[in-house]
């Protein structure tokens, strides 16, 4: 029996707890208590050894170095960096510093001008110190002199691509007799030594990216400072690079999260190690601890969310995955893409219930006036007021508020709208995260028209508990010309009376009204401008009483000639020539003709008018033009139009020959 159990398989970075069970013959425990959680860490080991030794200054009396990390940490980062210098022609190695050295660079002293020197270096972590680096080549320490910069150092790559990169490099500590003013980039295929150079004017920046790479060939570049005073010395050459991504590789991704609402940019490494960190940058400058924007790292995934995002974090922001054969990628955020994401953040962190419908009101029968608004959508769980006049008010007497779910509607609506109903009215809802308010201004003159039509409905609604006219008094035409003034009654029983009246003056007509037929009608045979006047049909009961007006003048009057004429013309016959004592006749016969018609007669186009020589006029059967005493001056093309105010009904007879 033992209490001890080893537990493989399991994920570096992650915690995990435990509980055991006892057993024996008789079955298993009870399961003890859980375990505290116990993070699981990586196996340690020290770190491989640096490399790329070069010298950076010399004054005569001391060099400044650098060189680059070691391919691997060991599994813990690297804290420390121990140098050991020799003359180039012995073989013992000298310690130069007994304090650890944190970073990659590092100033030599207490050297001897003209003297040849060789370095080497370990790196160490939390596990110890790895094994030194190779001999550096031998350095003469002679003094730097010139006026042009010294070289840049520490060229690294980013982003690789079947056609492109970053190159990066960080300035010379050697400026010459002025401060750099920028930097040329040389590009050569791998063990060619015809550089190119990329950039026809400096730049500035520390980086630069590279395109047109032919994809898996492989590239070495060397970085030129610039003064004032010229060109300076190359930077070592890079080690060699292929153009070629990584199997996998992905690209950043800009996004607002779906919960909070917060604009962030977003990683997937397509590999990953235990120790591997996201290293994000802004302009190829690393962030850090930065105030606008924190980094955080689940898996193999890393997000960068911007504290308060505006135009200060435009930019190009890049991620490196450490302890990676690569894996990085870049981003340039633009002020478009931004303030598309921040109102999209700003839609998220103040959801808004949309609507189909804005706060509206309909006047209802009985004189109601419902105020209403339709959602898109909404949810059993929703909340919503009502406020009139900074007033919230509730269903109770005179008024009502309700909703439906499934319709979306919210409504209110006030039994009996009145002067003190004027104001703004608001709905303010609440559903979920979401809200939404829509308002309504009823005021000045929307809410007279308004109040008027609610008062009109009442009323109408009043008068239709007794008889009364479903449809008011109008007028129709006959075939034959007949002009009838019609109306349509309702909710009548067989003891409703019904008058016809004219200027007061009661109309009997031969037939007497039939209320319970729905419908009742006033013929004015032969329409003439004597029957012009105010006509009212009055219907009346036990139940109430109603009135219908209607005035025959001007226009109407003018419509009524209209309709006839328009009957009268489609039934008009063409001009027929009648002699008589006097001379010849030309008759036009139709169903009726009145002289309030528009007629006109026309001899070859020319109108005609009304003379001894030229007697128009008519009956209730035709209309006649006599030609007096005819010559042949009267000899010729004759035509008779009736206007009906659309259309022209046009007759007509040729007077020549015989």
């Amino acid at each position: 029996m033992c209490d001890r159990f080893v537990v493989h398989g399991l994920i570096p970075g992650e915690s995990y707890v435990f509980r055991v069970q006892a057993v024996n013959i008789f079955g298993l425990s009870e399961e003890s208590q859980e375990s505290s959680p116990i993070a699981v860490e990586p196996a340690l080991a020290t770190p491989s050894a640096p490399y790329g030794i070069t010298m950076l200054s010399c004054d005569g009396s001391s060099m400044t170095l650098a060189w680059k990390s070691p391919k691997h940490c060991g599994g813990s980062k690297v804290n420390a960096y121990y140098i050991d210098k020799r003359d180039a022609d012995t073989l013992v190695w000298k310690e130069v510093n007994l304090a650890a050295v944190t970073e990659r660079i590092c100033t030599v002293d207490n050297l001897t001008e003209g003297i040849f020197y060789e370095f080497r270096i370990q790196a160490g972590n939390l596990a110890g110190v790895g094994l030194p680096s190779a001999p550096s080549a031998p350095m003469k320490c002679d003094a730097w002199t010139m006026e042009q910069p010294g070289p840049a150092y520490d060229l690294s790559f980013s982003e690789v691509r079947g056609d492109s990169l970053v190159i990066l490099w960080k300035a010379p500590i050697y400026t010459g007799a002025n401060a750099v003013t920028g930097y040329f980039v040389d590009m050569a295929k791998k063990g060619s030594s015809e550089f190119v150079t990329l950039n026809g004017e400096p730049v500035s920046h520390h980086y630069l990216q590279v395109t047109g790479l032919q994809e898996g060939n492989s590239y070495v570049f060397r970085v030129r400072a610039v003064n004032s005073n010229g060109v300076g010395k190359p930077s070592e050459l890079s080690e060699p690079v292929c153009a070629k991504a990584l199997p996998g590789t992905t690209e950043i991704v800009a996004g607002v999260d779906e919960e909070n609402g917060d604009v962030f940019l977003s990683f997937e490494a397509c590999e990953i190690c235990e120790t591997s960190k996201f290293v994000w940058s802004k302009n190829y400058k690393p962030i850090g601890d930065c105030p606008r924007a924190t980094v955080s790292a689940k898996g193999r995934t890393s997000r960068l969310t911007f504290t308060n995002p505006d135009k200060d974090d435009l930019g190009r922001y890049s991620v490196v995955v450490t302890d990676t054969d690569g894996v990085s990628s870049s981003h340039t955020l633009t002020e478009d893409a931004l303030n598309t994401m921040l109102e999209l953040s700003y839609a998220i962190r103040h959801p808004v219930v949309p609507l189909k419908h804005s706060l509206n009101y309909e006047i209802l029968e009985k004189g109601h006036v419902r105020f209403w608004l339709q959602a898109v959508k909404l949810s059993p769980s929703l909340s919503y007021r009502f406020i009139v006049n900074d007033k919230e008010v509730t269903s109770g007497e005179g008024q009502k508020i309700s909703h439906d779910v499934a319709s979306g509607v919210i409504q209110m609506t006030v039994d009996h709208f009145t002067r003190a109903n004027e104001g703004t009215y608001t709905v303010q809802i609440n559903d979920g995260k979401a809200k939404t308010q829509s308002s309504l201004v009823l005021v000045g003159d929307a809410f007279k028209a308004a109040l008027k039509e609610a008062e009109f409905q009442r009323k109408e609604h009043i008068r239709k508990q007794g008889p009364h006219f479903s449809e008011y008094l109008d007028f129709t035409v006959s075939e034959d010309c007949t002009v009838m003034l019609t109306c349509k009654v309702a909710n009548v029983k067989k003891d409703t009376s019904f008058h016809w009246y004219k200027e007061d003056d009661e109309i009997v007509p031969e037939t007497p009204p039939n209320v319970m037929s729905g419908a009742c009608a006033l013929p004015l045979p032969l329409f003439s401008r004597k029957d012009q006047g105010v006509y009212k049909a009055v219907l009346s009961d036990d139940k109430g009483k109603d009135t219908s007006v209607f005035d025959i003048s001007g226009q109407v009057f003018d419509d009524i000639i209209n309709a006839i004429a328009r009957n009268a013309g489609a039934s008009a016959s063409e001009l027929v020539m009648q002699c008589t004592p006097e001379g010849i006749r030309l008759q036009c016969y139709m169903n009726y003709y009145t002289e309030e018609m528009k007629t006109v007669w026309k001899h070859k186009e020319s109108k005609i008018a009304s003379s001894e020589k030229m007697r128009i006029g008519g009956t209730a059967e035709m209309a006649w033009m006599q030609i007096c005493d005819p010559s042949d001056k009267e000899k010729g093309h004759y035509a008779i139009e009736i206007s009906d105010g659309v259309t022209t009904h046009t007759r007509t007879f040729d007077l020549s020959g015989q």
